[in-house]
């Protein structure tokens, strides 16, 4: 610890893997994320961890491998993007209703068709009701500490919640960042000793997945839904404890500049970068502007927007992913969030950035004029729209 190194995101979620050094990791290569898996591999190969790495034929066999092995007691991990998580599907959602604590590294990519490779949300966002806990990360710093935190959180025994830890595809997977690790030393004191021993052993073997019909199933789903309710708890232990132990800070809802703000834009993963070099520039011209970024997305922090956002007059929210047919997600649950109170801000809006084009600073300019045009007038709010699309 305080050296940095150069890592691109991938490499970033590949290394905290590492020095985490799980039982079991089960992957198949898929643009961006091919990456975290081949440099994973690496050190499989060259005797860096003492890691059963599975090589399956699809990513649907990658999560089974990843749940059985869950399931007996072992550290599990994998790595998918776009299609991939897709291909998953019905096994995300056995890893959650089986409440095994699998860590996923999800290089956000958009969704076919059309083929795209590049990076949007509509993956991680078309599985968010799936029982996962989602962490949303700017930049590769993030990434890595968010990886070992994830892990302290999905074990604890009042979770008990699989974790895709997110980041945007090739604009931070592919990018190159310093980052300042830990030593392998302290990750493995930070995380401890496995306390999950799994479901199944083989001196006493049983089914598990059975049939589940009116009986228990509902009972079973509310289980879950308590589960998440105790997520933020530990998360505000495991994020207090990583700042004394590291001096690294992290917060469920990251706030930029928003002491003396009257207006916010919020987003997820590498685009609020842009939008603080922007907030920067336009404080230099007088505007008390803000940034506000949720770091988690399932589950949703709804409390915490609730003390939050009412602070401000007016908020914009940027969506790099759609909902056909309805409002786009990050809008549509902070508009939720604030349902009821009485002095909630204006909101606005923004789908940006589909299937990996670039959200440049000129784009976030406009959103800040705009921004200025809802809080003086009230003009655009309750509404969304487009940012950088052509007619």
């Amino acid at each position: 610890m305080g050296k940095y190194i150069a890592l691109t995101g991938a490499e970033s979620a590949a290394f905290a893997m590492k020095q985490i050094n799980p039982d079991v990791v089960a992957a198949y290569p898929i643009t961006p994320q091919t990456p975290v898996a081949m440099k994973f591999s690496e050190y499989v190969a060259n005797g860096e961890v003492n890691t059963e790495y599975v090589t399956v034929e699809s990513e649907h066999s990658a999560m089974s491998a990843t749940v059985g092995a869950a399931a007996a007691g072992a550290r599990a991990m994998t790595a998918t993007a776009s299609n991939g998580l897709a291909l998953m599907w019905e096994i995300v959602y056995i890893a959650s209703s089986m409440r095994l604590p699998i860590l996923m590294a999800v290089v956000n990519r958009a969704l076919s068709g059309p083929i795209n490779i590049h990076g949007d949300h509509s993956d991680a966002m078309g599985a968010r009701d799936s029982g996962w806990i989602q962490i949303f990360n700017e930049n590769n710093q993030e990434v890595y500490d968010s990886f070992i935190m994830a892990l302290r959180i999905a074990e604890h025994p009042d979770v008990l919640t699989p974790a895709m830890v997110c980041q945007d595809g090739f604009i931070t997977s592919h990018s190159v960042e310093n980052v300042m690790p830990l030593t392998n030393e302290q990750v493995q004191k930070f995380i401890g000793k496995k306390k999950f021993k799994g479901l199944i052993t083989a001196d006493k073997p049983f089914t598990m997945g059975p049939l589940d019909l009116q009986d228990y199933y509902f009972e079973h789903k509310k289980q879950q839904h308590e589960a998440m309710k105790k997520v933020f708890a530990v998360v505000e232990e495991v994020q207090n404890e990583y700042a004394k132990e590291f001096g690294r800070k992290y917060s469920v809802i990251e706030e930029y500049r928003t002491e003396d703000a009257d207006t916010i834009i919020m987003g997820l993963n590498s685009v609020m970068g842009n939008v603080k070099t922007v907030v920067d520039s336009a404080r230099e011209k007088g505007i008390k502007i803000g940034a506000v970024k949720p770091r988690f997305f399932r589950p949703f922090p709804v409390d915490y927007l609730r003390d939050l956002l009412p602070k401000f007059k007016a908020v914009v929210v940027l969506d790099r992913s759609d909902s056909f047919g309805a409002m786009p997600p990050l809008y549509s649950e902070t508009l939720a969030a604030l349902y009821g109170i009485e002095n909630a801000p204006m909101i606005k809006g923004y789908i940006h950035g589909l299937g990996g084009r670039d959200t440049n600073l000129a784009m976030i300019e406009t959103v800040v004029d705009n921004l200025q045009k809802l809080k003086d007038t009230g003009e655009g709010n309750l509404t969304f729209e487009y940012l950088g699309v052509r007619e």
